[in-house]
């Protein structure tokens, strides 16, 4: 499986994919509002055939909502039964049911096996109409979905996902492992001494957006001066997200050629963003694993990740011994067993490369061996 993205040229005829997506969040709010008096009347859940049913009913007398296929509407009905089943689920653990969306709001839509038709080139007809989009590289395998998403700047992005696509990237060893401890000071630290300072996206533009934020809090709602506001702070915002992933990709590409297999601590993400907020959503060390893990793969090499509760900080890397406790504002401390002076950063990075390896069934991990090119 691949998702392939590309952006849509901007024509007028886009109004009709605008007009689509808008349908699709009134029916997406149709069908929370039917499983809600469902089970208010009957304390029963409603299942996903039974709302199909009735929504295809309701589709043919209503012509606004014969705007998105059939399949998308579908598409609609599984995603909100799956948010049921992961809320039924998960409720002990503050999971929230699916809720209403302002349909302005509300993002894409989901083609599966009809709906659309690619004509060769950069053409795609969708719903009759023929768009144009920037085909930045080749599609090849077979297109199972396609999914017409809106930015909050109005503009348009198909997302392809393809399966059966053949191998085009040449796989290479080095038989080298490595572990990695991620920090707020620095972003990682590498156990063969290395380290990786984040750029830090947001804060380098915080200046940027408070002054965007200011001139939009300032407009008169619903003008037209408040729109260009508005489009002015979410451009801000997705410069920065666009850099910060640019950097997250090269970074993981260079990390997958130097070593093959990444050792990484389980993260409690959520009680870290309770903990210090901003600063770790500018880290973003979630999004950076996601795409790290799906280049490794892609590559063939392996991730594995220490457990949560494993205390990688407090541990002596020479001789094993553990402290009852270290502060956060320690970053050395000297080892009472053996009396080796270990950095908190350098010496969590170690534990990790040497839990991990044993994960992964690896005994010596601190004799590299050369590259092998295959």
């Amino acid at each position: 499986m691949k998702t392939l993205k590309f952006k849509l040229y901007s024509h007028k005829r886009n109004r009709y994919l605008k007009r689509s997506i808008n349908a699709a969040g009134v029916i997406y709010n149709h069908c929370i509002a039917l499983h809600k008096r469902y089970y208010r009347m009957w304390g029963k859940h409603l299942s996903c055939a039974k709302l199909q049913s009735h929504i295809a009913k309701l589709r043919k007398r209503n012509p606004f909502w014969q705007s998105v296929g059939s399949q998308a509407v579908q598409d609609i009905c599984q995603r909100i039964e799956k948010a049921y089943q992961l809320f039924f689920k998960h409720n002990k653990a503050c999971v929230r049911p699916p809720g209403f969306k302002k349909v302005k709001k509300y993002k894409s839509f989901t083609l599966k096996q009809a709906g659309y038709k690619f004509l060769g080139g950069n053409r795609v007809n969708i719903g009759q109409k023929v768009y144009q989009f920037w085909k930045s590289r080749e599609i090849e395998g077979t297109v199972k979905t396609l999914t017409i998403k809106r930015t909050p700047l109005g503009e348009l992005f198909m997302v392809i996902v393809v399966d059966n696509c053949p191998e085009s990237e040449a796989k290479f060893t080095t038989g080298r492992i490595a572990g990695f401890d991620f920090g707020l000071k620095t972003f990682l630290t590498c156990s063969d001494g290395s380290s990786i300072e984040s750029p830090q996206f947001f804060k380098q533009s915080l200046n940027a957006i408070k002054k965007a934020s200011r001139q939009h809090s300032k407009k008169l709602k619903g003008s037209s001066n408040r729109e260009r506001a508005r489009k002015n702070l979410v451009r801000n915002y997705e410069d920065i997200s666009n850099a910060r992933r640019d950097w997250f990709w090269k970074l993981a590409h260079d990390l997958t050629n130097r070593f093959d297999v990444l050792c990484f601590e389980t993260l409690n993400l959520k009680g870290m963003q309770r903990l210090w907020g901003r600063k770790i959503s500018d880290l973003a060390f979630g999004e950076f694993l996601q795409i790290l893990e799906w280049i490794a793969k892609k590559k063939g090499k392996q991730v594995v990740f220490v457990d949560q509760w494993y205390p990688s900080s407090k541990t002596c890397y020479h001789c094993g011994h553990v402290l009852g406790k270290l502060d956060l504002s320690v970053r050395e401390w000297r080892c009472p067993s053996c009396h080796s002076v270990n950095g908190r950063d350098e010496n969590a990075a170690k534990n990790i490369c040497a839990v991990g390896a044993s994960t992964a069934g690896l005994d010596d991990v601190r004799r590299a061996t050369p590259a092998i090119v295959v």
